[in-house]
């Protein structure tokens, strides 16, 4: 047998392990795995480092923070009952929702058997919960009317374009079109900050719920700051069923951007969707995108926006990959819009 075998490159070590390449690269950069190195130098992953990866991934999806991960490992006990009730609420949610669809069946079981049929819609909302309903409206200028059908919405969604393709009008018109949605503008400075830090003052379970969310992004490498403060408390108030972001990366960096997706990911089922502006690739990783995620991309020439599929080829592809750029860019060129012409 060819021991070779046994080792697998980085490519095909996050395949076997469900995860993205940027994600064990993350992990060595902690301390929690070291690849074994190639003559040539090359990462590879053989038994050992594949078990150790593996139990990384697993605690990750279980929510735990990477800081939460190496406390495990070290055989640290300490933050596990927290990250255990947040997965059992998790499963709590999905057995609660699977009760509501089982007793949505019986109950079209029984119309059935008094002779009414139930109608498309209804047999629909047994895959599609109430937050993935389709939705339609008239898109703003740049547009001009054209209608926009908006498919079911994820949980997580992604809003891309390039300067002045009208990315940001239609955002602030999915904040008025969809239900108990409200949208997020760039005000995340100190005055922002402040807003969110009042809000909280008045609301201690809001304090709470930011403060966890803080010290859950401070361990996983974020840096705390003005900006994450006033997104985090806009993302954790009550009320909007829908949030929509403006520039979502705006004033953070790498590490923060990258803990700040993370833990978009990691929420509860049925938690609120989120619609995100960006233009960062640590955001919007190409190569991470889930399968309760989505790409809308706004082109250039004003054409209506549409859906892109996150796979090499696929129409759009290409066109949201040369929009994206590193934090790095994005914050040199934070602030800069396209100039737009004055509607009569």
């Amino acid at each position: 047998m060819n021991s070779s075998a046994q080792f697998l490159n980085a490519s095909e070590a996050a395949g076997r392990l469900g995860v993205s390449a940027k994600a064990l690269r993350l992990y060595e950069q902690r301390g929690l795995i070291v690849p074994i190195r190639s003559a040539a130098g090359w990462r590879t992953y053989g038994p050992d480092e594949m078990r150790r990866a593996g139990e990384i991934a697993a605690l990750r999806a279980l929510g735990f923070s990477l800081a939460q991960v190496a406390r495990v490992l070290d055989g640290d006990s300490r933050g596990l009952e927290p990250a255990l009730a947040a997965h059992q609420a998790v499963l709590e949610d999905r057995l609660r929702q699977l009760v509501g669809t089982i007793e949505t069946i019986g109950n079209l079981r029984n119309d059935l058997a008094r002779g009414k049929a139930p109608t498309a819609e209804e047999l629909a909302r047994l895959t599609a919960p109430d937050c993935e309903r389709a939705v339609a409206f008239d898109l703003p200028y740049p547009w001009g009317g054209e209608r926009f059908e908006l498919g079911r919405v994820r949980p997580l969604n992604y809003i891309i374009g390039p300067l002045g393709s009208g990315k940001t009008r239609l955002a602030q018109r999915l904040a008025e079109t969809l239900p108990k949605a409200v949208f997020l503008g760039l005000d995340r400075s100190a005055n922002g900050s402040a807003v969110a830090r009042a809000r909280m003052d008045a609301d201690p379970t809001l304090r709470s719920r930011v403060e966890r969310t803080l010290a859950w992004l401070a361990e996983d490498g974020a840096t705390v700051s003005d900006a994450l403060i006033a997104l985090i408390a806009g993302l954790e108030s009550d009320g909007p069923a829908i949030v929509v972001v403006d520039m979502i990366e705006q004033g953070l960096d790498q590490l923060t951007q990258e803990a700040t997706i993370a833990h978009l990911r990691r929420r509860r089922p049925g938690g609120r969707p989120v619609f995100m502006l960006t233009r960062s690739r640590a955001i919007l990783d190409l190569t991470a995108i889930g399968t309760d995620e989505a790409i809308i991309f706004c082109p250039a020439n004003h054409s209506p926006p549409t859906y892109v599929a996150p796979y090499p080829g696929t129409p759009g592809y290409e066109a949201v990959a040369t929009c994206l750029a590193s934090p790095a860019v994005r914050a040199r060129t934070e602030g800069v819009i396209a100039w737009r012409p004055q509607v009569a």
